[in-house]
């Protein structure tokens, strides 16, 4: 390490430490952000509102309702105001759900037919909509089930014959994330878009702020190399990006349990060739931009379509298949997919090369970029 390098990495470091806004936002936001963002974030859904519309009011209706509303998916809020319009509780958001059981409901199961019911489910929010209606077929199946082994014991004690009746049985084993958390999907995603406003924003601004004050030029007129000047810039940020990376994986294990299963080491490489990524992209933007005005709004302008194409919220499956190919583009992706791998099923380096190789090669494409364009001169 030169001693030109090492001067730039002090001057970074000095003028980062003595900025009283910077130093919270590099430092102690990150945990705010990760514990609001985690905590937040929450995609299950539980005791959705039930209105009723009982038109059969028999005992076999009143048991119905009675099954519907016994587990965690719907609470009961009593009758609907208009069962002639069961419609407008949903649409005056007075429920998210209305259960319609019509008249003759009792006498079609009593004949052994087909006894049909109606669930509204609220579809503004689809994860609503589809929580309901699957949670609304399962009770139904259930009760199905329920009715057709009635049938077939009271048919055992009339024929005295043992009836064939089909009970299929499902074992279910859910891995990496038996009890299907919310937050342990979504810290790895909210550590990599921390990571991503700390040292990308952070960094866009810096030289540009260098510039619009005047302290860029005694730099300038140093006998430094551009490298020296690039390395001496970067270096620090990088530093405080794995600390970061460090301190939000530490309190999101502390708060929410966030398992640590694979390789530390590989994790680190995985946080370094990221950070790389970050940095370099924000390198590359301050030292395009004039203002810090400028360089945020293109450093926002940048992180937002990254962050909706990296599949931290919604996976990439889902999304159109004329945009995939552009996530393809996106550091965030690769490494929200290294951090998820790593900490929750342990995968090793050959499970993650193709994420890997694509960091490594998005890291260097940008840093050479930012070096070509970086000269020691106002510009």
């Amino acid at each position: 390490m030169t001693p030109g390098l090492m001067a730039v990495m002090r001057k970074e470091v000095r003028q980062v430490t003595r900025d009283r806004r910077l130093m919270p936002m590099l430092l102690i936001a990150p945990v705010i952000q990760l514990i609001v963002f985690g905590s937040a974030v929450d995609f299950e859904v539980e005791r959705l509102g039930t209105v009723v519309c009982d038109s059969d009011g028999t005992a076999e209706s009143r048991e119905l309702v009675r099954r519907f509303t016994a587990d965690q998916s719907f609470a009961n809020l009593g009758p609907a105001r208009d069962c002639h319009r069961p419609e407008e509780d949903v649409r005056d958001r007075l429920a998210d759900v209305v259960l319609v059981v019509p008249p003759g409901y009792a006498r079609d199961l009593a004949a052994g037919r087909t006894a049909e019911i109606q669930v509204l489910a609220d579809g503004t929010n689809p994860l609503y909509g589809r929580f309901a209606r699957e949670s609304a077929t399962a009770a139904i199946d259930a009760m199905s089930a329920t009715i057709l082994v009635q049938r077939a014991e009271r048919a055992r004690g009339l024929l005295q014959v043992e009836p064939l009746v089909p009970r299929p049985a499902a074992q279910i084993r859910v891995f990496y994330n038996p009890r299907m958390k919310s937050p342990i999907f979504m810290v790895p995603g909210v550590a990599a878009m921390i990571l991503l406003v700390v040292t990308t924003i952070v960094m866009a601004m810096n030289l540009a702020r260098e510039r619009e004050m005047g302290t860029l030029e005694q730099v300038i007129v140093t006998p430094l190399k551009s490298w020296e000047l690039v390395l001496g810039k970067v270096l620090p940020f990088v530093a405080v990006g794995c600390f970061d990376v460090l301190l939000v994986l530490t309190v999101g294990s502390w708060v929410f349990d966030l398992p640590l299963r694979g390789s530390l080491l590989l994790l680190a490489l995985g946080t370094l060739l990221y950070i790389l990524s970050t940095v370099g992209l924000g390198l590359l933007i301050s030292v395009s931009a004039k203002t810090q005005q400028q360089a945020f709004l293109v450093a926002f302008s940048v992180m937002m379509p990254g962050l909706l194409l990296s599949g931290v919220m919604t996976p990439i499956e889902n999304m159109p298949h004329w945009l995939q190919p552009l996530t393809l583009l996106n550091p965030i992706r690769y490494y929200v997919e290294i951090l998820r791998g790593i900490l929750l099923k342990a995968s090793d380096l050959q499970d993650l090369a193709f994420e890997f190789t694509a960091l490594a090669a998005f890291g260097v494409l940008v840093m050479v970029a930012a070096g070509l364009r970086f000269r020691k001169r106002l510009g």
